[in-house]
């Protein structure tokens, strides 16, 4: 007898429990008004650099924390640290994406009030994290230069499923003889629509234009909670 239909039953339960988790976590992020952003990609992407980035940068001007998906190490939080924002690590051991209750309980004694925006970097993977809500407001997609014009043809449902595509390490970009042309139009078949920065956590070439984005949408976001209230 084949164990397929007893598997994708066991399958729907699990994302049917995140989904309610997620949206537990959607309605404590929006009571705090707490702006939360995903990122996800395959490892060696820079998503981490980003992040260091990302932080230090938002720093002067807004309350920023993060929390790090891994397998096994703590490395990704330790590097992140050196921003001076809090960071956790939530360590998954052998599942290859965060999930909402991973989250909620490394969440727990956290004042969100306290902060503008909270960071969740997915554990490095373009597949498990593509079905996986967790109660985010953006989600992020990241790939670099160095992994090819073709990601976003390879891995669809992660790019179908993020509200921006980030292509990073743009500064390597002459070096490995990226083809603009054919990986913007590969993201737009895709995700037709979808927002788009080119940048580099290296030389913060492009950070400016994401950073301006962000503030622009907790601003947007905040606004509509208070409309919602009247």
């Amino acid at each position: 007898m084949s164990q397929e239909p007893r598997l994708l039953e066991i399958r729907k339960n699990v994302l049917k429990q995140n989904d309610l988790i997620a949206r537990r976590l959607r309605d404590r992020f929006r009571a705090a008004r707490v702006f939360v952003v995903s990122l996800v990609s395959s490892p060696g992407s820079g998503k981490t650099e980003f992040l260091e980035k990302t932080l230090t940068l938002l720093q002067p001007r807004y309350r920023v924390a993060a929390l790090v998906g891994d397998l096994a190490t703590n490395n990704d939080a330790e590097r992140l640290a050196r921003s001076h924002a809090p960071v956790k690590q939530i360590t998954t051991g052998t599942l290859c994406h965060l999930e909402a209750a991973m989250v909620e309980k490394a969440l727990e004694d956290w004042d969100l009030g306290r902060l503008d925006f909270l960071f969740i970097e997915n554990v490095g993977n373009l597949v498990c994290p593509a079905s996986y809500d967790l109660g985010e407001d953006l989600r992020l997609v990241l790939f670099s230069v160095t992994e090819g014009e073709d990601k976003p043809l390879k891995y669809p449902t992660i790019f179908n499923s993020a509200d921006v595509a980030i292509v990073s390490k743009i500064d390597l970009a002459a070096v490995v003889q990226f083809d603009w042309h054919a990986a913007l139009g590969n993201i737009q078949a895709v995700r037709p629509g979808v927002p788009i920065f080119k940048l580099s956590a290296k030389t913060t070439e492009g950070m400016e234009q994401y950073l301006e984005f962000l503030e622009t949408r907790l601003v947007e976001t905040r606004s509509a909670a208070c409309s919602s209230r009247l």
